[in-house]
C-alpha cells in the first residue's frame, strides 16, 4: 500500500490523529496535512473508489501544474525574499507558501528553492573562510527561546537554545539551557566537548554577554576568566571573541 493510501486510511477509518499517521508512516505532520487537504479537495473519502489504483490516486492527488506563461503564474521578487530570510525563524517553504498565497498557480517549491539559489549566486562574491579540521569551533545562543512544559504542574518555561558548529564540517551539538548565564554556558560547553569526544584548538563565541566583557577603548575584547579557565581545563588551546 502506498504512503498516501496509508495515511488516508489512517485518518478516516482507524481515526488517528496527524501526529500518530506521521509516526506510523514516517513522515512529517506537514506531509499528513498536505495528503488530507489534497485528498478532500479531489472528493475522496474512505473507502476509496474500486478501481482506483495507485497511479490514478496519484494522478488526482497530485496533478501536473497548468501550462501557464509566467506573467500568469507570478514571479517571487527574489531580493524580497532575500532581505526576508535574514528574519529570525524566516525559511525558504514559509516564504514559498505566502508567494503560493498570493499566486495560487505559482511555481513549485523546488522550482522557487532552484531559483532563488540562482539568483543569490549573482550577488557580490563575499571571503570565502576556509578551516582545517578540529581547528575552531563556533558557539553562540540561536536568539530563539522553546517552550518546555512540566507535565505534572502545566507550568511552561522558556529554555534558550545553545548552538556548536566545527568550522570545518558544519557538524553542529544543539542544547536547551534554561538561561545564557555563565553557569549554563560552561556547562553547555563542557558537555558539548563530552559530545564530541574532543575539543578544537579554537573555540569562537560571538560576543555573549555572560563571557565576554565589554570592549576596551582599544576595540580589543577580554574573555571572563572563569571561561577561559574552564576552556583551558578541556585541552582546549584559546578562545577568541568574534566580532
Amino acid at each position: 500500500m502506498s504512503t498516501v493510501k496509508e495515511v488516508l486510511r489512517l485518518k478516516w477509518d482507524q481515526a488517528l490523529s496527524n501526529r500518530q499517521i506521521a509516526k506510523a508512516c514516517a513522515i512529517a505532520r506537514p506531509t499528513v496535512r498536505e495528503y488530507l487537504r489534497r485528498a478532500e479537495q479531489a472528493g475522496l473519502s474512505w473507502p476509496l473508489p474500486q478501481g482506483l489504483d495507485e497511479a490514478q490516486l496519484e494522478q488526482q492527488l497530485f496533478p501536473p501544474p497548468p501550462k501557464l506563461p509566467p506573467s500568469e503564474r507570478g514571479m517571487p521578487d527574489w531580493a524580497h525574499v532575500h532581505r526576508e530570510l535574514k528574519g529570525k525563524g524566516v525559511t525558504l517553504f514559509l516564504l514559498w507558501q505566502e508567494y503560493r498565497q498570493r499566486h495560487p498557480n505559482g511555481y513549485q517549491y523546488s522550482w522557487f528553492c532552484a531559483h532563488y539559489r540562482a539568483w543569490q549566486g549573482q550577488l557580490d562574491v563575499v571571503m570565502r573562510q576556509d578551516h582545517r579540521a578540529g581547528e575552531k569551533l563556533f558557539v553562540d545562543y540561536s536568539g530563539q527561546t522553546v517552550p518546555v512544559i512540566d507535565t505534572a504542574t502545566g507550568e511552561i518555561r522558556q529554555a534558550e537554545i545553545f548552538v556548536a558548529v566545527l568550522g570545518a564540517s558544519n557538524y553542529t551539538y544543539v542544547e536547551a539551557t534554561w538561561s545564557q548565564s555563565l553557569a549554563d554556558w560552561i556547562g553547555a560547553h563542557r558537555r558539548c566537548f563530552e559530545h564530541l569526544g574532543g575539543v578544537p584548538e579554537i573555540v569562537a563565541p560571538d560576543n555573549l554577554k555572560a563571557g565576554v566583557h565589554s570592549p576596551h577603548c582599544s576595540g580589543q575584547v577580554r574573555m571572563d576568566t572563569r571561561l577561559s579557565n574552564s576552556c583551558q581545563f578541556h585541552l582546549s588551546r584559546c578562545f577568541i571573541a568574534e566580532r
